[in-house]
């Protein structure tokens, strides 16, 4: 049996103090996505809030079913990303399950900046809200489905940045200190390192931990990269992985799974492939935050790790990697996830997972959900078809 590790319980305190310095230490307040500058945006003076983390705390919660009816009757498709149907629509109720953290609503922003990397639908969710807001909104656009970070690429982006840089001066009205930059993106790029070394602790078998863990434990990844208390829980982290003792756990099969969480049946997937033996030891999602900010140049390494991540690779990059990751981490099988709402996260539609399988010769089980949007994910359904799987494999 796989106890849940110790240093989770700290989350609650660590994001509490996180969404109490957003409601009350008077400093302005950026909202960034995930995937965005929010080195840059710390290293100018703003604290940082994440609409996507909201997204998925509302999945969590699963409270989609109850607000993305809001932002489908404001106009906003049922078939677009449920981070940002469901984060409008509990927005136009007023109401926000922070509440938990001291929070009555979400923090008002004095800036909002976004880096399409991830997707498109960023442009227009914080586009959504600089009209309510009546606040600036800037952004980095990204181009996706990449052949690697090519010179006319990176010089592109590093003008995008670079005018950015200059937008944010202006609103300050004070220059970037380089100095109290490169400090931040030291600390961030600490973090994400030791994030990663986390990551790779589940290569020997049993794993230590699973997806199921990492989604829960990559909070501060996301929402506190470049401060302290990020490089201090992950330091904490690491120093329990290494005492612990794997002997009990049972595993049979190591899967890896491709797409996004299906946040509001966390519990029950865990529950489900532990009950079949089956250890989920690494995942492009969790992955995506292991960032590289190592070069001397803190602005060139950040613009490539930014612009490299998985989702905006092409076809080619994604099976090179997801190859490597099958080796480096003894897969024996690969979960594919559509995402009914997130087809830019969705890696299945383009023929990736038999050119995964020729390549690997590895076996690939697709199932079917979103992030948020419950109706689209049955239990019935993915217990009967990993049943049959399980059976294929054995």
């Amino acid at each position: 049996m796989r106890k849940p590790l110790k240093n989770q319980a700290k989350l609650k305190g660590l994001l509490t103090d996180y969404y109490g310095r957003l409601a009350s230490n008077g400093k302005p307040i950026a909202w960034c996505t995930s995937v965005g500058p929010a080195e840059l945006l710390r290293a100018f003076g703003y604290e940082v809030y994440f609409p996507e983390n909201h997204g998925a705390l509302i999945g969590a919660k699963r409270l989609g079913g109850k607000y993305i009816p809001f932002a489908n009757q404001l106009g906003f498709s049922a078939d677009i990303c449920s981070y940002l149907t469901c984060d409008v629509g509990a927005f136009l109720a007023g109401e926000t399950p922070l509440e938990e953290y001291g929070l009555s609503e979400v923090p008002k922003p004095d800036v909002l900046v976004f880096n399409t990397s991830q997707c498109r639908e960023v442009k227009e969710w914080f586009g959504f809200y600089s009209e309510k807001f009546q606040v600036p909104c800037f952004g980095i656009h990204t181009p996706r489905n990449i052949d690697g970070a090519t010179p006319p690429l990176l010089n592109y982006l590093r003008e995008s940045w670079q005018e950015l840089i200059r937008e944010l001066e202006r609103l300050r009205g004070v220059h970037l200190d380089l100095d109290y930059f490169k400090e931040v993106t030291q600390l961030s790029h600490q973090a994400c390192q030791l994030w990663q070394e986390f990551l790779e602790s589940n290569q020997p078998s049993p794993a230590p931990h699973t997806f199921f863990d990492h989604i829960i434990l990559m909070a501060p990844a996301v929402v506190l990269r470049g401060t302290p208390e990020a490089k201090a829980f992950y330091q904490e982290l690491m120093a329990e992985v290494r005492e612990l003792d794997t002997h009990e756990i049972k595993e049979r099969w190591r899967f890896y799974w491709e797409g996004m969480p299906i946040w509001g049946k966390i519990k029950f997937l865990a529950q489900t492939f532990e009950r079949h033996e089956i250890s989920i030891v690494a995942s492009t999602y969790s992955h995506s935050w292991a960032f590289d900010f190592a070069a001397s140049d803190m602005l060139a390494s950040m613009i490539r790790a930014y612009a490299t991540i998985f989702i905006t690779q092409s076809q080619t990059g994604k099976l090179e990697y997801l190859a490597d990751v099958a080796k480096r981490f003894s897969v024996d099988a690969f979960i594919f996830h559509d995402a009914k709402t997130c087809p830019h996260n969705t890696n299945n539609r383009y023929a990736l997972p038999g050119r995964v399988t020729a390549s690997t010769g590895l076996p690939v089980l697709t199932i079917y959900g979103d992030l948020v949007d419950l109706r689209h994910f049955s239990e019935e359904e993915l217990t009967l078809r990993l049943e049959a799987f399980v059976e294929h494999l054995d």
